[in-house]
């Protein structure tokens, strides 16, 4: 049986932050010291980010609000609401992208209607609210009310990898299941200014966003690229657990990221790849280089650097991840599935289609996960190869004719 995640889309709030804008309002807060402005300057300059997303209007900095609660653009000075307020915020705008995300997935879905899902998989760190936001989604998309629902909270940036792991078996133990998955995250309602260089690094990383994907094993023809769901891994690193967590605050969530993540990440990465590539025997001896497409966590500039140096990955490999951090930066859990987006965004090459995504979180946990590109990028693109999405049916799963031979190598 071969489960196929059907359709990815994603969401954004409408407020953009400009990284340099951003930057320059953090240094000047009062309190700083003389090193935390020098933190704040390293820490958003060295992101790698260029904008980012948030819910909370009032960062827009173009404009002054009246009352306002997280920044007050006539002082240019950052608010310290708290989590309460917070966490209403995250209960009213987090719920709009959950539906948003979820809605976008849904009619992407070919040959899928809202009727036609079984199960609900929602995933969040940032927030919480019952009925929570798997029941907001049931009601909002006109959802069975007998659908199985699913809520993973506050597991950190690799969450939604463990939600499309239960999206598979979910399909394997009933082949008519239809999956929605949706990681929804509203970092920026924690954000606040800070001497902690753990405090200043999140500032400068975290931002807001929502992916929602349908998985099924149904026999539906394919229209557009897609992905098999081939393996995934969970390995905890020996050393880690204070390097990286996630606390709650009297003034929101509190991250605790550690300058030393990335040197674990450095030490760890081959020992935690090692379970999920010896499930596929056609990836025993191979270089790293050799699996086309590597969709890792953005958790920032440095961890990226590390995974490509240690893995001796191409530049090229590590695009979709530097893009998702450039154009939308660390929305945790969500983040992942915007790399997988952008791959599926990118033209199919003559390549292997394979794709090893990483994430990490908290404890440190390392989510791996093995996927196989399946489809063409666009039905004119199937058309201009001679090919149609429902050629040959591989599995369950209709596909193109001259995919055949990506699937036997991925098992499917």
């Amino acid at each position: 049986m071969t489960v196929i995640l059907r359709s990815l889309e994603t969401a954004v709030p409408d407020t953009v932050l400009v990284q340099s804008q951003v930057r320059d309002a953090f240094a000047a807060q009062p309190g700083l010291t003389r090193l935390g402005q020098r933190l704040v300057g390293a820490a958003f300059d060295s992101s790698g980010i260029e904008t980012r997303y948030t819910v909370i209007e009032e960062l827009t900095l173009d404009r002054a609000f009246d009352a306002p609660v997280f920044f007050d653009r006539e002082e240019m000075l950052v608010l310290s609401p708290s989590t309460k307020t917070r966490n209403e915020v995250y209960a009213e705008e987090g719920a709009k992208l959950f539906i948003e995300a979820g809605r976008k997935a849904l009619e992407a879905a070919t040959g899928i209607e809202a009727s036609d899902v079984t199960h609900v998989v929602t995933v969040s760190c940032t927030g919480f609210f019952a009925p929570g936001p798997d029941y907001k989604v049931v009601r909002a998309l006109d959802l069975n009310p007998s659908v199985q629902r699913y809520h993973l909270g506050f597991m950190g940036c690799y969450a939604a990898l463990p939600a499309l792991r239960s999206a598979k078996a979910f399909c394997e133990a009933d082949p008519d299941a239809v999956v929605l998955v949706i990681s929804a995250e509203l970092c920026s309602l924690h954000v606040r200014s800070s001497n902690n260089p753990d405090t200043i690094v999140g500032s400068s990383l975290f931002a807001d966003g929502a992916a929602a994907a349908i998985v099924s094993a149904r026999d539906i023809p394919l229209e557009g690229p897609a992905l098999s769901l081939d393996h995934f891994e969970t390995v905890l690193t020996p050393v880690g657990e204070e390097s990286m967590a996630w606390n709650i605050g009297d003034e929101g969530f509190e991250m605790v990221l550690g300058t030393y993540v990335p040197h674990i990440i450095d030490d760890h990465i081959v020992g935690a790849l090692e379970p999920l590539l010896a499930r596929d025997a056609s990836l025993q001896g191979l270089d790293y280089s050799d699996i086309e497409h590597w969709a890792i966590h953005p958790g920032g500039r440095s961890i990226l650097d590390k995974v490509e140096a240690k893995l001796g990955l191409t530049e090229q490999q590590l695009v979709p991840a530097r893009e998702t951090l450039r154009d939308y930066g660390n929305m945790s859990s969500a983040t992942v599935m915007f790399v997988l987006r952008n791959i599926l965004d990118t033209p199919a090459t003559d390549g292997n289609n394979r794709i090893c995504s990483m994430a990490f979180g908290p404890g440190l946990t390392v989510e791996t996960a093995l996927l196989t590109r399946i489809g063409a990028r666009s039905s004119s693109d199937a058309a201009a190869a001679g090919t149609t999405a429902a050629g040959v049916t591989v599995g369950d799963a209709p596909v193109a004719e001259d995919l055949k031979p990506v699937l036997a190598e991925a098992g499917a």
